[in-house]
């Protein structure tokens, strides 16, 4: 399995025949975040957001991000 990092979460990577493109999943966390893009720089910089964006979610809640 590939997988992509940023800080401490790592990501799945995986294409998907059914609409060309590569997607993924936060791995290791108690909720479902994914990402989707066309490329992998575009992978990149989406997994990225996701981290971010679930790491605000989080806070905003109380919650710890692991």
């Amino acid at each position: 399995m590939n997988t992509i990092n940023y800080k401490v979460f790592v990501g799945t990577v995986a294409f998907s025949m059914e609409d060309d493109s590569i997607c993924g999943k936060i791995m290791g966390i108690h909720a479902l975040v994914t990402y989707e893009a066309q490329s992998v720089d575009e992978l990149k910089a989406a997994f990225q957001e996701a981290v971010e964006d679930y790491i605000d979610l989080c806070k905003r809640v109380g919650k710890e991000p692991l």
